[in-house]
C-alpha cells in the first residue's frame, strides 16, 4: 500500500504548493476509520481509497479531489459523519465526500423507473461539482482491476454496469484512456474466451510479421524529421475489446480486420499538425471517408485532434491521430483537465472546457424530457455516440451524434421544422427519413403545412432532443383522450370525499396547482402526471380522510432495530396483513418483501441479512400502492362504473395504463392506494361481481439475480 509520504510525493511532483499536512491528516483519518475492515481479497480496506487517490494523482488533480478519494467511503461505511469531515477538512471536501456517497447509493444499473429517476437526479446534479464523478470513475477503475476477488455473479453485475454506464461516461468526459481500460476489464469478465482469442491472434501476427508498430513509428519519425517537423510519435495495438467491437460491427473475422494499430503524433504547433497530416498522406494512401478534423470542429468536451486512416502497400490500415501537446493533455484528461496542476499552479490550457458549461450543454436537450425512462435512454444514447458534422443548404454546420437521421437534423434546426418534415434530400438526392447521415453531407429538409409527427419517428430519431419533441407532439394529439379520461378520474376522486367535480371546482384546482386551466388539469389527470388526491386536496384540503389512530408509516413494521429505516419492495408490493420478511442493505436500511416473493431466492445463501418482521396490528392508512390488471368489456360507460366502484370502496386510483385494447375487451393496469390485504380483498370481490369484468390479477414483478441492481459493495437488491 502506498504510504502517506509517498502519496504526498506523487502530488508534489506536479503541485509543489499542495497542502501536505492536510493530505497526511486525511490519510491517517481514513486509515483509522477503516481500521478492522477488509476487502474481499483479504487486504485491509484502506488499500482501496489509497489506490483511488493514486489513480487521481496520475491526472494531476487538486488537493480536494485527492483527499476526497482517501475519504470517499468514510461517511458510508464507517462511524464518521458529514459534520466530522467538515470540521476536520472543510465544507468543500465534506460536500465532495457526501456527493460520492450519494452517487454510490444510486441504483444505476436497474431499469426500474425509480432508478431512472435517480440517474436523472445524478446527471443534473453533476453541474454542482463534477469532481465527484472523477472520484467515482477512479473508484470503479480500481474495483475493476481487483474484481477477481468477488463472487462470479457479482463480477458479472459490476462488469455489465461498467460497460453500460461508467465506460461510456468516461468517454463522454474525454477520458478515452479510462474508457478503454474499463471496457477491456469488463470484457475480460463478460467474455474471457473472446478476449483470449484476440490476444492469441495478436501474438501469432507479431511472430509472423515482426514488430509492425516499431517499424511504422521509425518510418514516421524519419519522414517528419525530413520535413523539419518537431514531433513525438507513439504507437500501439488497439485494446482487445475495441477490436472485438469492430469485428461485431463489420461482421468480419480477425484476419480480415485491418486497422488494429493506432499511432499518435504530438506536434509543437497547430500548423505542424496539418503539415504532419500532409507528410502522412504523401507517404501512405488515405482511406476515403476516414478523415476527421476535430481541430476546426472540436468535440463538446474540448477534444481536438486530426484523425486519419491510411493504407500501406500490403493493404494493412493504421489509424493516425495528430495533435499539439496542449490538445493531447486535454485528450488524456478530458473535462478533468480543468482541475489539473502543473508546477504548483492550476494549468491554464486554452482547450480545457469549463465543466459547468460542458454539463449544461450536455444536459440541455434532456431537461424537457418528462418521463424518467425516456431521460435515461436519451442520456445513454448521448454517452455512447461520437459526432458527425453536416451542413444546411446555406453551408451552416450542424453537429449531430453518429447514427443521426434527417429527422434529428430537422429538429436540430427548429422544432417547427421537425414537426412539419415530410422528406429529405442528402447531397441533392431524395432519401428515406431513416437514412444515417455521414460526415460532410449537405442535408435539406422538405416540409409540408399540416404535417404532424408520426409515432414511427420515435424508432427513426436518434437524439434526445428529437425524441422529446416527437413525444410532446404526440401527447398533444392524445390530449382529447386524456381530458376525457381525466374527467372520469376527477369525478371519482371528488365523489370519494362527498363532493362533485364541477367546472368551478376544476377551475379552482387548476388555479391552486398553477396550471393553465381545467383542461390542462384534466389532461394531466388522464396522463397520470397528476393524481386525483392532489386535485381534491387543492380545493378541499380539510376533507382529506382523517385516520384517527391510524398507524403512521414510520411505525407500520415491527421487528426493526432502533433508527432502522425500511421500504416496501416494488416487486411484490406487500400489504399490511400479509406475512413479510426483511432483507438488510448497508446504507439503505431494510427492504420489506412478502414471504412468498420469488425475488427472495436471490438471498437464500445470505441468511444473516434476513430479518423476521410483521405488520402493526392497528388500522393503517390507505397509502400502500398495489397494481391490479383488469380485463374489461370494451363498452361505453364500463370504465367509469369500475372507477366509481373502486371509489366507493374508499380506494384512491393513482395511475391507470391501457395495456392491450381489442374491439371487445381491453386490459387496464390500475394502481390503487390501499390500507391492507383485507381492503384489497374487498375491492377484488366487488370487481369480480361485475358482469363487465372478465378477469382480475394482482401484478407482481419478481426480479431474478442474473443482473441485479447494485447498492453497495458486496450487496444486491432485486427491486
Amino acid at each position: 500500500m502506498t504510504s502517506a509520504d509517498d502519496l504526498v510525493g506523487l502530488v508534489r511532483a506536479y503541485n509543489p504548493k499542495s497542502n501536505a499536512d492536510l493530505i497526511r491528516a486525511a490519510y491517517e483519518f481514513g486509515r483509522a476509520m477503516h481500521e478492522g475492515q477488509f476487502r474481499h481479497s483479504g487486504e485491509p480496506y484502506f488499500t482501496h481509497p489509497v489506490a483511488v487517490a493514486v489513480i487521481l494523482t496520475q491526472q494531476k488533480l487538486d488537493d480536494a479531489t485527492i483527499i476526497t478519494a482517501l475519504l470517499h467511503d468514510t461517511i458510508e461505511d464507517t462511524k464518521a459523519s458529514y459534520t466530522e469531515v467538515a470540521e476536520k477538512f472543510g465544507r468543500e471536501i465534506a460536500d465532495l465526500v457526501d456527493g460520492v456517497t450519494k452517487l454510490t447509493n444510486l441504483q444505476l444499473s436497474s431499469k426500474e423507473t425509480k432508478q431512472a429517476e435517480n440517474f436523472r437526479k445524478l446527471f443534473m446534479a453533476m453541474s454542482r461539482d463534477l469532481r465527484v464523478i472523477l472520484v467515482k470513475l477512479a473508484d470503479r477503475l480500481h474495483n475493476m482491476r481487483t474484481i477477481k476477488s468477488m463472487r462470479p455473479e457479482k463480477q458479472a453485475q459490476k462488469a455489465w454496469e461498467t460497460m453500460d454506464i461508467f465506460a461510456p461516461l468516461a468517454g463522454r468526459m474525454g477520458m478515452q484512456w479510462m474508457r478503454e481500460e474499463l471496457e477491456d476489464l469488463a470484457f475480460k469478465v463478460l467474455n474471457p474466451k473472446g478476449r483470449d482469442s484476440i490476444i492469441r491472434r495478436f501474438v501469432t501476427l507479431q511472430n509472423e510479421a515482426g514488430d509492425v508498430v516499431e517499424r511504422i513509428k521509425t518510418d514516421m519519425r524519419s519522414l517528419l524529421a525530413e520535413s523539419a517537423i518537431e514531433a513525438e510519435v507513439f504507437g500501439r495495438a488497439k485494446k482487445p475489446y475495441s477490436i472485438w467491437r469492430k469485428m461485431e460491427e463489420k461482421s468480419q473475422g480477425f484476419s480480415r480486420l485491418s486497422d488494429i494499430y493506432g499511432f499518435r503524433i504530438i506536434t509543437r504547433t497547430e500548423d505542424d499538425c496539418y503539415r504532419a497530416l500532409g507528410v502522412i498522406h504523401r507517404r501512405w494512401r488515405s482511406v476515403p471517408g476516414r478523415f476527421k478534423d476535430y481541430i476546426s470542429q472540436p468535440k463538446s468536451n474540448g477534444y481536438r485532434s486530426l484523425h486519419t486512416t491510411v493504407s500501406g502497400r500490403d493493404g494493412k490500415r493504421v489509424e493516425v491521430q495528430i495533435r499539439t501537446i496542449q490538445m493531447h493533455e486535454v485528450a488524456e484528461a478530458g473535462v478533468a483537465a480543468h482541475w489539473s496542476y502543473r508546477d504548483g499552479i492550476r494549468a491554464e490550457n486554452p482547450f480545457a472546457v469549463d465543466p459547468a458549461k460542458w454539463i449544461a450543454s450536455l444536459s440541455e436537450s434532456f431537461t424537457a424530457e418528462d418521463d424518467h425512462e425516456d431521460f435515461f435512454e436519451a442520456v445513454k444514447l448521448e454517452m455512447y455516440t461520437d459526432k458527425v458534422f453536416c451542413f444546411t443548404p446555406k453551408g451552416e454546420v450542424v453537429k449531430l451524434p453518429r447514427g443521426a437521421t434527417p429527422i434529428d437534423f430537422a429538429y436540430a434546426i427548429h422544432t417547427r421544422i421537425g414537426n412539419a418534415c415530410v422528406g429529405a434530400k442528402i447531397d441533392g438526392m431524395r432519401v428515406p427519413l431513416w437514412t444515417r447521415i455521414k460526415n460532410g453531407q449537405s442535408v435539406e429538409i422538405i416540409t409540408a403545412e399540416g404535417q404532424m409527427p408520426q409515432a414511427t419517428w420515435l424508432d427513426i430519431a436518434h437524439t434526445g432532443k428529437a425524441k422529446t419533441a416527437i413525444r410532446r407532439a404526440l401527447r398533444e394529439v392524445d390530449r382529447e383522450r386524456f381530458i376525457k379520461l381525466g374527467r372520469e378520474l376527477a369525478r371519482v376522486a371528488f365523489e370519494h370525499v362527498g363532493r362533485k367535480a364541477t367546472d368551478r371546482a376544476l377551475e379552482t384546482a387548476a388555479d391552486k396547482l398553477r396550471l393553465a386551466g381545467p383542461d390542462e388539469l384534466l389532461a394531466r389527470l388522464g396522463s397520470a402526471e397528476l393524481s386525483g388526491r392532489e386535485a381534491v386536496s387543492a380545493v378541499y384540503p380539510d376533507l382529506a380522510p382523517v385516520e384517527g389512530e391510524a398507524v403512521e408509516w414510520d411505525r407500520a413494521v415491527i421487528g426493526l432495530s432502533e433508527g432502522q429505516s425500511f421500504e416496501r419492495a416494488n416487486c411484490c408490493q406487500p400489504l399490511p396483513g400479509e406475512r413479510i420478511v426483511g432483507i438488510t442493505f448497508r446504507g439503505r436500511g431494510v427492504v420489506v418483501h412478502a414471504i412468498d416473493c420469488e425475488s427472495l431466492a436471490a438471498y437464500e445463501d445470505q441468511p444473516d441479512r434476513w430479518i423476521d418482521l410483521h405488520w402493526h396490528d392497528g388500522k393503517h392508512q390507505a397509502i400502500y400502492p398495489v397494481t391490479l390488471e383488469i380485463t374489461l368489456r370494451n363498452d361505453a360507460g364500463v370504465l367509469g362504473r369500475i372507477c366509481t366502484l373502486i371509489g366507493e370502496q374508499k380506494a384512491n386510483i393513482s395511475d391507470m395504463t391501457f395495456r392491450d385494447t381489442k374491439p371487445d375487451f381491453h386490459k387496464v393496469e390500475i394502481d390503487l392506494e390501499l390500507r391492507d390485504a383485507e381492503h384489497l380483498h374487498t375491492i377484488t370481490s366487488a370487481l369480480a361481481a361485475e358482469n363487465d369484468v372478465a378477469a382480475i390479477e394482482r401484478r407482481r414483478r419478481p426480479v431474478y439475480a442474473d443482473r441485479p441492481a447494485e447498492t453497495t459493495e458486496g450487496e444486491t437488491v432485486g427491486l
